[in-house]
């Protein structure tokens, strides 16, 4: 008895496939469970012309990925991260932070499943990553992760603390006006 599968089968066959399966099997295993449908001539035509929709989309995908693996290629991701007094980083650098990164670097959303590494990185260095985008198409990266630097922290904290100062030196001048122009006021 000719078959459709709806759901890949271990052993039997994938969804879309044309079957020839035991009439028992069939109608009390397939058929009962929706499982798979009877090759009539409108189901197969149906079947074929879905597996043709599907390769187009995977051609037209397929060209998206190559397009964005050669943008992805040899790319550089720097990534600054405080450092403990030794190599080693306070926290590590993920997949995550990589795929956030690239994506900000190249314009395109990557996912951090799409990041190959087998554990986070938890020291400074350059480190080759590849990119998953298919099972054949791996472009690969170079993240380099670098210690942040301590006195640019400081030089801001300063700064911040000085513009602070400024603004409220502003706000003190402004109320001795507001204050100046309300006697003035009161005296006229």
């Amino acid at each position: 008895m000719k078959v459709v599968l709806l759901e890949d089968l271990p052993g039997k066959g994938k969804a879309g496939e044309i079957k020839e399966v035991s009439k028992g099997y069939a109608k009390n295993f397939l058929l009962p469970r929706g499982l798979a449908l009877l090759a009539t001539p409108a189901v197969i035509k149906e079947v074929e012309s879905r597996r043709e929709r599907e390769k187009l989309e995977q051609s037209i995908d397929r060209a998206k990925l190559l397009e964005l693996a050669q943008q992805i290629e040899g790319k550089e991701i720097r990534i600054t991260a405080r450092r403990s007094a030794g190599e080693r980083l306070f926290g590590s650098i993920t997949a995550a932070d990589i795929a956030e990164e690239l994506s900000r670097a190249i314009g395109s959303v990557i996912d951090k499943k799409k990041i190959d590494m087998e554990e986070p990185f938890r020291e400074t260095g350059s480190y080759p990553v590849a990119v998953k985008l298919a099972s054949d198409i791996k472009p690969q990266i170079m993240v380099v992760i670098e210690e942040e630097k301590k006195e640019k922290e400081e030089e801001k904290e300063t700064e911040k603390k000085a513009e602070k100062k400024v603004q409220r030196k502003k706000r003190g001048e402004k109320k001795k006006e507001k204050g100046g122009e309300s006697e003035k006021e009161e005296k006229g």
